[in-house]
């Protein structure tokens, strides 16, 4: 019988997985050009930014946000193109032509460029969302970003002396700032905890000064604000960017309005039952069925 082999050295007492184990940003993908695939917050983070994202000013269907989803930029070079981790645009149908989910977005069909933009910061990624604006500790930084995949295919010119030269596709945040023009660009670290948030001011951009203590960004267009928030959200505890409103309250998910109208008709069961009603009074006056009533009542 073989015995195992451990290719990490074992200690003693043993280490946790997560002191041994390498993570994503250390192995190679299956694709060679893949510099390896977003954390869970990654996933989660863009969840919260689009389930709290209210914009009274244009129809539901008149707004499409993208999550780590291809954005073609340049028509000259068709294969070149950036992936933010979310990104908005008003004035699109959120369903291509009207009828069917978007497996891209492509800007000169759709017409429009995006209003904002957001990125996560992840290990290595300074330079290619911060530009000059990247400073060493930023992110925690651990590995060297990579271009987006297919940008190793790099555009091939032709030299007067009938040389190759390759041509190398811009950072993201020069294709922000300088052939999208998005207006706002706001980029987070969750190693952090800091929020940066630049706009568009005469063709570049320039960083807004935010409250170190509670960062808020206030986009008059949209009526709407952006901000550092702590709670849970999908079973997890720490500071995440949520929208808010003029009144500067959190914008709401379906599930927390969902628990809040459960919770304001449960106090509405029970000063009804102080009130000496039966519960199937309650019950015919509100509703719900005799089981809900019993639930609310008992809990």
């Amino acid at each position: 019988m073989n015995q195992r082999s451990y290719p990490i050295p074992q200690m003693e007492p043993p280490l946790s997985p997560r002191e041994t184990l390498p993570t994503m940003y250390d192995l190679p993908s299956e694709d060679p050009e893949e510099s390896g695939l977003p954390d869970e917050f990654h996933d989660l983070q863009p969840q919260l930014l689009s389930a709290t994202l209210r914009l009274s000013g244009y129809a539901r269907d008149q707004i499409f946000t993208g999550t780590d989803l291809n954005l073609y930029y340049d028509v000259r070079q068709p294969q070149w193109y950036k992936r933010p981790d979310w990104f908005l645009v008003v004035g699109v149908p959120r369903l291509y032509d009207g009828t069917d989910l978007r497996s891209s977005y492509v800007i000169w069909q759709e017409g429009v460029d995006p209003f904002v933009v957001i990125e996560l910061l992840s290990p290595g990624t300074e330079k290619e969302d911060l530009g000059e604006y990247a400073e060493p500790d930023e992110g925690n930084s651990l590995v060297t970003a990579s271009p987006e995949p297919n940008e190793a295919a790099d555009a091939t010119l032709e030299a007067g002396n009938g040389q190759a030269i390759r041509e190398m596709p811009p950072r993201k945040w020069e294709v922000y700032e300088q052939i999208l023009r998005v207006p706002y660009y706001i980029v987070f670290s969750r190693y952090t905890n800091r929020l940066r948030f630049f706009q568009l001011t005469g063709g570049h951009y320039q960083e807004q000064p935010l409250d170190l203590t509670q960062p808020r960004i206030w986009i008059s267009e949209l009526k709407l604000g952006l901000g550092l928030w702590r709670g849970e959200f999908e079973g997890v505890t720490r500071h995440w960017l949520r929208w808010y409103d003029e009144q500067e309250n959190w914008i709401p998910t379906s599930a927390e309005r969902a628990m809040q109208a459960e919770a304001q008709l449960r106090q509405v069961a029970l000063n009804l039952l102080q009130q000496g009603m039966t519960v199937e009074q309650i019950a015919q006056l509100t509703g719900l069925s005799l089981e809900q009533v019993h639930g609310m009542v008992d809990d």
